[in-house]
């Protein structure tokens, strides 16, 4: 395919945290990507064992047959006291724990898998195992749920839908965590290809799991009255996930793949913006997904203050965008440029993204290649180029941080925070610099002001020394050097704001990263966690197929 005829979006406009927690899933989004090679390579699934007791206590396997090969998700079903369910990542205990399995497991596997997966950190799994994870029950649903069914009738639809799931996960482990297999003896496989897809088949099979058990629990309950949960309501249940911090140093540790990751998008964009005529199927699909997402802002509810704004803002964009549309000619000339041309100024950033996934939907044909692009298999990246000039550094420095160097940086409030990791879970967390005792343990996640600390030295140095022998002399810009080489090659890998300033918001960063897995209904708990939902109006395994596969994440509130 020829390149792009509107140019991409500058970095220096996407890549600030304010649009990057602004971001909504699109065709590219990691779930999306993977229920169309679902659809598309007809793969077939089996549920072999299902041995849960009438307390909900037991183990189940689900296996999926793609054309080379198997995996199996390995379930354990567990009976866990109210007063132990926590969304907390030090939990010891949950409802169910799962692992995603390469092949399909002998009964000695499951028999090890028993003794190891419910542990969690505290076990111990083999390269033969994908990822692992945890859930647990909506307290506020699964007893609604099964005493409905148990008695013969459908749960409220609506009650449902205020809460969107019926198990949330704590955390999705993969790419050699607690001795998983790593990432790299897998990434040459075709399914796995694009970012995540490892976690994003553990998931989709978590989502089955948990209709199956619900199911199952109201027959135990309720024997020949109880009925199965109705296949639109399922539908409508996600998963739901917590996530925290630990998420957030990722994208600022990967900068090839982060680049990546917006590349792809960016270029989505600027070919459908491209796109010279509309044809009438694309205006139509265009019109019908944008009437669809209505229903996702009409569920989607938030007790945070800063989302709640952030919502208010929405649905007065969506308010806007759809009185734009009723004028707009889509049907003349260059309809979609002009169009994001129009939400530049008419609309807030996060209704601009918005526009921006929505305008996708037509042209599967024309963007979503572009999945393929999205991982990193450069092996080269970590290898700082000695022969660089000072005065070649300096150029590279400008060009990603020249918005740094403005910044006054003796101002508490540009240095009020530091990343740590903490001793407890070796996860990462965000503390007061002027409060804790935890500058000595800071992590390098905080490239804006390493840059200007390099910047004056670099400033000091002849243009012409070799960055060789100035890194001989200031081994402690090593980092920020090699950053700022890499990101020569990936525009798009660099946050364009103050990571450890005082306003900076971390789920900005959770909210983009969690945007391309194609999660929904963002709901912060703090500005430092949030709770998402995960496959929401999915087809379940029986269902999928060339027309379900895709456009699921916008259901039809249509009778």
């Amino acid at each position: 395919m020829s390149a792009p005829r509107v140019p991409l979006r500058n970095p220096k406009h996407v890549m600030r945290l304010k649009r990057l927690g602004s971001f909504h899933q699109s065709r590219l989004s990691f779930m999306r990507v993977l229920t169309r090679r679902m659809a598309r390579e007809n793969w077939h699934f089996q549920r072999p064992v299902f041995d849960i007791d009438a307390k909900g206590v037991g183990r189940a396997v689900y296996t999926i047959k793609t054309p080379e090969r198997s995996y199996s998700m390995v379930a354990f079903a567990h009976d866990l006291p109210d007063a132990l369910r926590s969304d907390r990542v030090i939990a010891e205990a949950w409802d169910a724990t799962f692992t995603l399995f390469d092949g399909e497991p002998t009964a000695d596997d499951i028999d090890r898998l028993e003794a190891n997966v419910p542990k969690q950190e505290a076990g111990r799994i083999t390269e033969r195992e994908l990822a692992l994870s945890r859930a647990n029950r909506s307290a506020r649903l699964w007893k609604l749920v099964v005493d409905a069914l148990a008695a013969g009738q459908q749960p409220d639809a609506d009650h449902l839908g205020d809460v969107g799931y019926l198990m949330r996960t704590t955390a999705v482990y993969g790419s050699g965590k607690f001795g998983a297999a790593d990432y790299v003896t897998v990434a040459d496989r075709p399914e796995f290809k694009v970012p995540f897809q490892v976690e994003m088949m553990l998931v989709y099979l978590i989502r089955t799991f948990v209709r199956d058990l619900v199911n199952h629990m109201a027959k135990v309950k309720g024997g020949d009255t109880a009925v199965p949960l109705d296949g639109a309501i399922a539908r409508q249940l996600g998963i739901g996930n917590s996530t925290g911090l630990g998420m957030a140093p990722f994208l600022i540790n990967h900068p090839v793949l982060f680049n990546n990751w917006i590349t792809a998008r960016e270029t989505a964009i600027s070919r459908v913006r491209a796109v010279a005529r509309a044809t009438k199927n694309e205006i139509a699909t265009f019109r019908d997904v944008f009437r669809r997402y209505k229903s996702v802002l009409d569920t989607w509810t938030s007790d945070h203050a800063g989302q709640q704004a952030k919502l208010a803002a929405l649905r007065a964009d969506y308010a806007t965008i759809s009185a734009h549309l009723v004028r707009a000619n889509l049907s003349g000339a260059f309809p979609w440029d002009g169009l994001m041309t129009w939400a530049k100024t008419a609309i807030s950033d996060e209704g601009q993204e918005l526009v921006a996934s929505l305008l996708l939907e037509p042209y599967g044909d024309l963007v979503d290649d572009l999945a393929e692009t999205m991982c990193d298999d450069a092996d080269d990246t970590f290898r700082i180029d000695g022969r660089m000039s000072v005065g070649e550094v300096q150029g590279l420095l400008e060009q990603s941080f020249d918005w740094a160097l403005g910044l006054d940086w003796d101002d508490p409030k540009c240095i009020a925070r530091a990343w740590y990791v903490s001793a407890e879970k070796l996860e990462p967390r965000l503390g007061e610099r002027f409060e804790e005792p935890i500058e000595d343990f800071e992590q390098p996640l905080a490239p804006a002001r390493d840059a200007a600390l390099a910047a004056a030295d670099l400033g000091n140095s002849n243009a012409d020394t070799p960055i060789a022998t100035f890194l001989m002399q200031h081994p402690e810009h090593r980092h920020i050097v090699r950053r700022l080489q890499v990101c020569a090659k990936a525009p798009y890998g660099e946050i364009r704001d103050n990571t450890i300033a005082t306003e900076m918001l971390p789920i900005d960063m959770l909210r983009a990263k969690l945007s391309y897995f194609g999660a929904t209904h963002f709901d912060p708990r703090s500005d430092r966690w949030v709770r998402i939902r995960m496959y929401t109006g999915a087809p379940y395994p029986e269902e999928l197929s060339p027309e379900t596969c895709d456009d699921w994440v916008y259901p039809d509130p249509r009778p």
